[in-house]
């Protein structure tokens, strides 16, 4: 089982980024069922929720809704993070989480698969 996060790197303020999360392994059969999820976690700070999916449905932290979009690709067994108008204060480590949890998406401890983190750097 295993989750693998890219597309990470440096980009200007108002630029755009997708990190793209790819999972793999037996347990993975059903990806449709499972949640997914992107947290971030920036220096010094504790990590945060960021965006999920569940089917169709979609959830956004406030501070990145109607910048972010999350999306999957069932058949793909991939989910991705479209990211725009980046500011400074998206400067993180993004990571990818997967659950079959039915409680809250925007909890890290529901979610029983990770990935091992993407950073993504703003510059101003």
């Amino acid at each position: 089982v295993q989750l693998q996060a890219s597309g990470g790197g440096l980009v200007q303020v108002g630029g755009s980024l997708r990190l793209s999360c790819a999972a793999s392994g037996r347990t993975f059969s059903s990806f449709s069922s499972y949640v997914m999820g992107w947290f971030r976690q920036a220096p010094g700070k504790e990590r945060e929720f960021v965006a999920a999916i569940r089917w169709s449905s979609t959830y956004y932290t406030d501070s990145v809704r109607d910048r972010f979009t999350i999306s999957r690709d069932n058949a793909g067994n991939t989910a991705y993070l479209q990211m725009n108008s980046l500011k400074p204060e998206d400067t993180a480590v993004y990571y990818c989480a997967a659950g079959t949890t039915p409680r809250a998406e925007q909890v890290d401890i529901n979610y029983d698969y990770w990935g091992q983190g993407t950073l993504v750097t703003v510059s101003s």
